[in-house]
């Protein structure tokens, strides 16, 4: 789940002193979000598409309009996820620690491969559960739904503060009543709580973890 192992090296990486109008057509004929820039050969920031249209000359006149955001090579493929999101970005540049551009990596390749894991790729229950932020454990949280003899799929943090954690979590659909109980005995407090086991549903399943995990 390296970063180096999903670099595309299709995309260039311009020059300030390359034309808008050059650098306008590569985005449109590749259809991404984001225009690369380096800066003595150096990566230097992004410049997005709605600026490229804005004026003409050369990328040196939307110097301002550059954003700096980046991975490493050596990163994990779940660095990534905030970027895209943050930055509204469909690529993401790739660099090594000289700050060399290598290339990029794509949202459609990286959650893609992300919806083959279980967590993603099972059908099963999504629930998500309020403790106190002074006694939150993912094992205990583990432990209810495995000794209800269902499947814990994985899950994660969706929500913090001093006093109170919410953890959104995907479970196999085996014995949701008791587990809910379970929750409820041990002073859990369910939020939220979706229930698919239909094939047709699948898709719109993992859209939404995705949605979720990339929103936290």
């Amino acid at each position: 789940m390296f970063i180096k192992d999903y670099i595309s090296k299709d995309f260039p990486c311009f020059s300030l002193t390359d034309s808008i109008e050059s650098a306008r057509n590569m985005l449109e004929d590749f259809g991404y979000s984001h225009i690369f820039v380096k800066k003595s050969n150096h990566f230097y920031g992004a410049i997005a598409q709605d600026f490229l249209y804005e004026e003409e000359g050369t990328l040196k006149d939307l110097e301002h309009q550059i954003e700096r955001f980046a991975i490493l090579e050596d990163n994990n493929i779940m660095d990534s996820i905030r970027l895209f999101y943050t930055f509204n970005a469909s690529i993401i540049p790739v660099i090594n620690k000289n700050e060399k551009y290598l290339g990029y990596i794509g949202s459609d390749d990286i959650f893609q491969d992300l919806s083959k894991y279980p967590l993603f790729s099972e059908l099963g229950a999504i629930l998500t559960i309020e403790t106190p932020a002074r006694r939150y454990s993912m094992t205990e949280i583990a432990n209810i739904i495995e000794s209800n003899n269902s499947k814990f799929y994985g899950g994660f943090i969706s929500f913090m503060s001093d006093e109170v954690i919410h953890v959104t979590i995907k479970i196999s659909n085996e014995n949701l009543g008791s587990i809910d109980a379970t929750f409820d005995r041990y002073d859990y407090r369910i939020v939220e709580k979706f229930y698919s086991d239909e094939k047709s549903d699948l898709f719109k399943d993992r859209f939404g973890f995705l949605q979720k995990f990339i929103e936290i």
